[in-house]
């Protein structure tokens, strides 16, 4: 199994214990996605301590405030690290306002950019208040006209409103555990929708536990429990969600 969205150095508990649990569960791969210019240099590291960990560097949409020209510059040149595999997370977060919309736009735009110019994929995060979709909509935007071609991961995927947008563009769409809540399933039913080449699975560690074990901070090794959940929804055995989703990443992230 993989992890194609986590961040170890936000989880409880020491670097090689989460990796080693995780390996114990059966996850032999994680892409670690750094958040700004401090956190994007400690994935990297960690990449390079753990076998099976690699990294994303970008900047959140939440700390997107001050972004300018340096911080494009730190981000293209943290990405031609050999342990970074794709570029992000970046996107829209209208649920939260540590950032104005433009800050967020002007991070996303480089980003975009940048992840072209690498020719990694982009790891997208769109957050939305309830009811709303103005986030969403203005990614599949502002991907639309800057980067139509370009290989595009929608993170947490949280916008079942949007499958058919997604699957018509060949977006990978990667769930974490938000999509094994009771109450989430149109989660489960996008879920089953996402071609076979095109689905993920992931935990967004430390955040987003998935439902049986909803008390704890969550980990790399529990994605295990949603990936559970999602060959079902899909109605495939686990381990034949294993093997679509390790060809997927492997294809994705070159690893």
């Amino acid at each position: 199994m993989i992890d194609s969205h986590t961040h170890l150095f936000l989880c409880d508990g020491e670097e090689a214990e989460l990796v080693a649990a995780a390996a114990a569960a059966g996850v032999g791969r994680m892409l670690s996605v750094g958040l700004d210019e401090e956190t994007n240099a400690t994935v990297i590291a960690s990449a390079e301590r753990n076998e099976g960990v690699f990294a994303a560097v970008g900047r959140h949409p939440n700390e997107a405030s001050g972004f300018d020209d340096a911080a494009a510059a730190a981000i293209a040149r943290l990405g031609a690290h050999e342990q970074v595999r794709a570029i992000g997370e970046t996107g829209l977060d209208y649920y939260r306002e540590t950032a104005s919309p433009a800050e967020q736009r002007r991070a996303f735009a480089a980003q975009v950019e940048i992840a072209i110019e690498l020719g990694l994929p982009i790891v997208i995060h769109s957050r939305d208040r309830e009811g709303e979709s103005a986030a969403i909509d203005e990614v599949i935007a502002t991907l639309d006209q800057r980067a139509a071609d370009h290989t595009v991961i929608l993170h947490c995927f949280s916008a079942p409103q949007r499958a058919e947008a997604a699957i018509e563009r060949r977006w990978y769409c990667s769930f974490a555990g938000n999509a094994t809540y009771p109450r989430s399933g149109d989660l489960r039913e996008a879920a089953a929708k996402v071609p076979d080449d095109r689905i993920l699975v992931e935990t967004d560690a430390p955040f987003l536990t998935p439902q049986e074990m909803r008390r704890e901070r969550n980990q790399p090794a529990n994605v295990v429990a949603t990936a559970r959940v999602i060959a079902a929804a899909r109605g495939v055995s686990y381990e034949e969600l294993e093997r679509t989703v390790e060809a997927n990443a492997s294809a994705l992230f070159g690893w």
